[in-house]
């Protein structure tokens, strides 16, 4: 029986330390099969589903490769969106995080192309980007590629629906001749095999088959068009779920969805393109922290996200694109956890459901309203509220200091501080709203390391 322990890989100490420490006890499927043939040197595709450790698997072979003292740019990960940047970005600094100085930069649209660029002069030894914002800096000259050891292509198929097959082949043309490619995606279309021709040299191919039976639950219900928002609401007080996603196909949709949820006291918050990106950045830390239990959204949160304990997904609408429906139910039952998505479908939406069950080749089990109980028709709230705190990293802050605060100074037991984000200059802190919040939720500031910090409210 194969080792899959990361002890058993042949990587340095420091690293090896680091990744007992996050917990991470064993390797998932594709880490086991892809990482070392990324610590061999050779090109790789791995085709498995978002969520399956595949950032780590990555991540383990840029950071036995780098280079700390030389101050260039030596890896270089691609992604669709945004937020997948940002998740990529943070989970590559906790992994390196007992590596000294390491420097991280994510580019992407949306933010000012001057701060990115100040940030690339001081020197950086990994870029995330979008491909979008990679060739603004590329005509601005501000990136230097040219020492580039390896290159991440994450969610590849994803990047190819948003139209950047031309963009990625011409970042590929401005990198060294000589490099090693990864190539990380669900699905294996056509032109994904295009773009391997063109900017792979030989790879291995690893695919994780993934079986969903039993922890996945498939379930449709159908609705006519004036029943719909009704029997939405009849799901959320059958089934109470801590966390759940609701998936709209228009940012009208999504907005009206909210809306009228809110108006019936559901605590919800929706999420769309439309929205800035700092903005959306809050809507998905205070998910992620139960601040909000419900979240209503567009495709933008069908990929790219890692919120655990997510209980139920509701496709509010059937999505346009058979394949999106595998990212959309792919946000639950994540790393072995039981997880439940319903559909709602109309009869028009026939051709459509039947295109989605040949695909997903497992038992969609179709619900009939009459069958689903409730004890209460007391809307979902949120369980925990977030601390925004004006300090972090650059002030030396760590969770260690906010969970010392929180107990001495506010009288608070342990378990009441939930999920603690840290960033350069701020910090989140997820609290129960059952310990003592009210007198939380007055608070103006507080000391930390003998420091006045500023607390508002998300």
């Amino acid at each position: 029986m194969p080792d899959n322990s990361f002890s058993s890989l042949h990587v340095n100490k420091k690293l090896l330390e680091n990744i007992d420490s996050l917990g991470f006890s064993s390797m998932t499927p594709v880490q086991q099969k892809a990482i070392p043939i990324i610590l061999e040197g050779s090109d790789l595709i791995a085709k498995s589903k978002t969520g399956s450790g595949k950032t780590i698997a990555f991540g383990i072979g840029i950071l036995q490769s780098l280079d700390v003292k030389k101050f260039n740019i030596q890896f270089l990960v691609i992604c669709p969106t945004r937020e997948l940047c940002e998740q990529v970005a943070t989970e590559l600094r906790k992994l390196a995080r007992l590596e000294h100085n390491v420097k991280i930069v994510t580019i992407y649209g949306g933010e000012s192309l001057g701060n990115q660029r100040r940030s690339l002069e001081k020197g950086a030894h990994i870029v995330v980007g979008t491909p979008g914002r990679i060739i603004d800096h590329i005509g601005k000259e501000s990136i230097d590629l040219s020492h580039i050891q390896i290159l991440v292509l994450d969610e590849a198929d994803r990047m190819l629906d948003m139209g950047f097959y031309d963009d990625i082949s011409y970042i590929k043309t401005k990198l060294p001749s000589k490099l090693q490619t990864l190539l990380f995606s669900a699905t294996y279309p056509d032109d994904i095999k295009n773009l391997v021709a063109k900017v792979m040299h030989d790879p291995k191919t690893v695919t994780i088959e993934e079986d969903n039976e039993g922890y996945l639950k498939q379930l449709t219900c159908k609705v006519n068009k004036e029943e719909k928002y009704e029997t939405l609401k009849t799901i959320l007080y059958s089934y109470r779920p801590d966390s759940v996603i609701i998936f709209c196909n228009t940012k009208v949709d999504v907005e009206e969805v909210t809306h009228k949820l809110y108006s019936d006291g559901f605590d919800t918050e929706y999420l769309h393109g439309g929205l800035e990106q700092n903005i959306r950045n809050e809507m998905l830390l205070m998910f992620a922290n139960k601040s909000i239990p419900i979240l209503v959204t567009t495709n933008l949160a069908a990929r790219g996200i890692d919120i655990k304990d997510i209980s139920l997904v509701i496709n509010y609408d059937l999505p346009q694109d058979k394949e999106v429906y595998l990212h959309r139910v792919g946000r639950t039952a994540r790393a072995g956890d039981e997880g439940i998505s319903i559909s709602l479908y109309s009869q028009n939406d026939i051709n459509q459901l039947d295109a989605i069950k040949e695909l997903v080749k497992t038992d969609i089990e179709e619900i009939d309203l009459k069958t689903l109980t409730y004890e209460s028709k007391k809307p979902l709230l949120a369980k925990y509220t977030t601390l925004h705190l004006l300090a972090g990293k650059k002030e030396k802050i760590r969770a260690g200091d906010i969970v010392g605060t929180f107990i001495k100074t506010l009288g608070l037991d342990k378990d009441c501080i939930g999920n603690i984000d840290i960033l350069q200059k701020d910090s989140y802190v997820a609290i129960k709203n059952d310990c003592n919040i009210e007198r939380i939720l007055k608070l103006k500031e507080i000391n930390i390391k003998a420091k006045r910090v500023r607390i508002f409210i998300l």
